[in-house]
């Protein structure tokens, strides 16, 4: 009998040790489920599109945004055109006082008043609601020739990338049942600091900081990664978000002291893709630069593409996602690497 209780004692399961043993279990797995997840840092400065790739991957590789988080949007998406038009009556007025024809900036007689009127709103902290006689105002506005004179300089103002596509929306913006669309969120701009964390242009100024050039703050940013010890043996891809939209008001890169040496040869698409080889040559000498000679297990990648076009973001990352699979199967061993020297001709 002595013998049978103490076998009993002994087989008698511990309940803390089981639930100890099975915590363990748990971060086991865990771990091991931990080494096969990709993370992404999205580093850039302001403007660059950070937040709207972070409303790409929602859409893309989640649900979405349902109808809450849409309408959730909308006095955003107002503050923003209110915001838009107040910088562009601000910007008239600096050109006015700066330039020798001033006349060209200056608001047409008939529209100072309602200037006087979107500024001082613009100029709040709480924006009223986008309503059909404001943005009936707005539009008149926005069709002035000294505004229209004022965003042919907007590389010079703080000028968000939703400036057209918002003003041409006005009046579906301005609806009583209003609802954005998912295009809407896309372009609607918030300021952002901080990290954020989700599961799955040349001459122009800061947002962030007016009196930096938004390419120099790029490239201080992206020097600063190389030099990081942290980073020394991971995939650094250069993605230039803002490509499509900066190309729609390609201006001189001379206006950038790191692109002094830049010459321009044509106009159009040309002068777009001579300017892009030129800016990523720029980026490819800064690289190589920052990164020592026997740093080859780093991986560097420049994409070319634009937040805004969901098929180009998706293709994108499809891409990255293809390069880190690639790189590990080469740490694995599982790849044989051919050199250039050595590629069989196809």
């Amino acid at each position: 009998g002595l013998l049978c209780s103490r076998h009993q004692h002994s087989t008698k399961p511990d309940p803390e040790n089981a639930q100890a043993t099975e915590i363990e279990r748990r971060i086991e797995r865990e771990t091991i489920a931990e080494k096969h997840i990709q993370k992404l840092l999205l580093l850039g400065a302001g403007e660059s599109g950070k937040s709207t790739i972070f409303k790409q991957i929602k859409l893309l590789f989640q649900m979405g945004f349902d109808h809450a988080e849409l309408n959730s949007y909308t006095p955003v998406i107002h503050a923003n055109v209110y915001q838009t038009i107040k910088l562009l009556i601000d910007g008239s007025k600096e050109l006015a006082l700066n330039q020798t024809d001033s006349s060209k900036y200056t608001l047409s007689p008939d529209n100072k008043e309602i200037g006087d009127k979107l500024s001082e709103i613009g100029g709040r902290l709480d924006y009223p609601q986008l309503t059909k006689e404001l943005s009936e105002e707005i539009e008149k506005l926005w069709k002035d020739p000294a505004i229209q004179e004022t965003l042919a300089r907007s590389s010079e103002l703080q000028l968000p990338d939703c400036t057209d596509y918002f003003m041409e929306h006005l009046k579906r913006l301005s609806d009583v049942d209003y609802i954005p669309t998912k295009e809407d969120v896309l372009y609607a701009r918030v300021r952002t600091t901080g990290v954020v964390e989700i599961q799955f242009s040349y001459d122009q100024m800061l947002y962030e900081d007016e009196n930096k050039n938004r390419m120099v703050e790029t490239k201080e940013l992206f020097e600063w990664v190389l030099k990081q010890q942290c980073f020394e043996v991971f995939l650094v891809p250069l993605l230039f978000w803002n490509y499509g939209v900066h190309s729609v008001f390609l201006v001189p890169l001379s206006t950038c002291e790191w692109f002094k040496d830049y010459q321009s040869v044509t106009s159009g698409k040309q002068e777009i893709e001579h300017a892009y080889e030129f800016v990523k040559k720029k980026f490819e000498e800064l690289y190589y630069q920052c990164t020592a000679p026997d740093r080859v297990d780093r991986v560097f990648k420049i994409y070319r593409t634009t937040a805004l076009d969901q098929k180009l973001v998706k293709k994108t990352f499809k891409l990255l996602d293809e390069t880190l699979r690639r790189r590990n199967l080469v740490e694995a061993g599982k790849v044989l690497i051919e050199s250039k020297e050595h590629k069989i001709p196809s």
